[in-house]
């Protein structure tokens, strides 16, 4: 269908919620509120976004949703996660990070394969659905499993095949990155993306980086790594490479002339914000998982205000332990309240715009998605706020933060295409995804 066709063609109405949507506003984002709005869908955007009633050719479609008495939000973008360790959530939990990769995750995650990670990342894809995220950035192994996950769940996805440098299998492992490119970027109606993934400078040699940023200028794709998530990285860094920080290094070799997504980005100076900045990184906040591992305090405030893009990311179910992005929002914004002794830092309206919006930016992904504007890609949730914790109804937006919960998303609907309907998941088996993972999570632990 023509793009002028598919503007006039309108599937699905939802009227009488209350429309909340965060808006870019230079370098910074503002949050709407339409009390009474109507949202309609067609060929998989948002047409119409604004109040009731629509313009009349708005107002007739395939599927009317009565949404009163809810709120319709963009979808949580998820921008950083390793969607198949929800299999080993709770196996290694309260341990020093490196001590936990090296004496736990990393030999259990050699004995992985490939149904291992369909189940891990179908159950990590419903989880995430029923707690209103439609978009994720995954970096993991065995990335055909995990696009076939996201294709079966509806959900939307960018994906990267999580490159070690230093391993023996690493051109293996690039040359799996460059096919998981060439078989999924685009597919599944679109909503797979494909990046590159070297996992972090201290795992990955400046060699194999250059082989990784040759792959990634071919096929123009961005990258996905872990950038100064603990204090240890850096001070190896500096030690190794000339008094260069990770950032510093990654950006003295060319790398951020890729679109990239930076996780974590705990331990930067002034120097590293300025960088990340001049050259457009995004950056995924993970504040869960850096205070359970007890990695440190992200400077987010500071890389706020010098305009660096920055989303929330969940990190592996084996770290969080779970993928709530609602929860990211509120810890984000009780964090930063307190590590700067000012609750004035990160409101309510910048936290519900980092989970969106900010998330899309940091994904380079933000003229697509991350906010209920025409043209968009529909991905919308309603969320019930029929609940005594949402009540009395002084502000939205400080509840959506400050008392909502994931089990409030009441409808997901991701590409135009509804995938959850009032609590109940659409075209999935949900107990037979909670069978099978329990099943492979055993059997892996078992080979431990």
């Amino acid at each position: 269908m023509t793009e002028a066709a598919c503007d006039k063609k309108v599937d699905i109405v939802l009227e009488g919620m209350t429309v909340i949507s965060p808006v870019s506003s230079g370098k910074a984002e503002t949050v709407t509120v339409i009390d009474k709005g109507t949202v309609a869908i067609g060929c998989g955007k948002i047409l119409y976004a604004g109040p009731s009633p629509a313009p009349p050719e708005f107002r007739s479609a395939k599927k009317r949703i009565d949404a009163s008495g809810m709120i319709a939000l963009p979808g949580f973008v998820n921008a950083h996660t390793h969607t198949a360790m929800t299999l080993l959530r709770g196996y290694a939990d309260d341990m020093v990070l490196m001590e936990w990769l090296e004496e736990k995750i990393w030999p259990i995650e050699a004995h992985l394969d490939s149904e291992d990670v369909y189940w891990g990342t179908m159950l990590a894809c419903i989880e995430m659905i029923r707690a209103g995220v439609t978009t994720f950035a995954d970096q993991y192994f065995f990335m055909d499993a995990a696009a076939k996950a996201v294709r079966d769940t509806g959900i939307r996805a960018c994906l990267a095949r999580g490159l070690i440098g230093a391993s023996p299998d690493s051109s293996r492992a690039l040359q799996e990155n460059i096919d998981l490119y060439k078989a999924w970027h685009g597919e599944a109606d679109g909503r797979i993306t494909v990046m590159f993934g070297p996992h972090a400078p201290y795992t990955c040699p400046l060699d194999f980086l250059e082989k990784v940023m040759a792959a990634a200028e071919e096929y123009d794709a961005g990258m996905h790594i872990h950038l100064s998530e603990t204090r240890g990285e850096v001070e190896e860094s500096k030690a190794r490479h000339g008094g260069m920080s990770p950032i510093e290094l990654m950006d003295s070799i060319g790398l951020f002339e890729f679109r990239t997504l930076a996780a974590h980005c705990v331990h930067v100076s002034p120097k590293d914000i300025e960088i990340l900045s001049a050259k457009g990184v995004g950056v995924a906040h993970n504040p869960t998982s850096n205070m359970k591992l007890a990695s440190g305090i992200a400077p987010v405030p500071a890389m706020l205000k010098a305009g660096v893009k920055v989303g929330l990311g969940t990190d592996g179910a084996s770290s969080n332990n779970n993928l709530d992005l609602l929860e990211e929002a509120r810890l984000a914004a009780f964090l930063h309240k307190l590590a700067e002794n000012d609750p004035t830092v990160i409101p309510a309206g910048q936290a519900l715009a980092m989970a969106t919006l900010g998330g899309a930016k940091a994904m380079g992904m933000d003229s697509e998605m991350g906010s209920l504007e025409p043209g968009k890609k529909a991905d919308l949730i309603l969320l019930d706020v029929n609940k005594p914790h949402m009540h009395p109804r002084h502000d939205l937006i400080s509840h959506i933060i400050y008392s909502a919960r994931a089990d409030d998303v009441a409808t997901v609907i991701i590409n135009g295409q509804t995938v959850m309907e009032d609590g109940v998941l659409v075209g999935v088996d949900e107990q037979e995804v909670l069978a099978k993972a329990e099943e492979r999570a055993k059997a892996l632990v078992a080979k431990a």
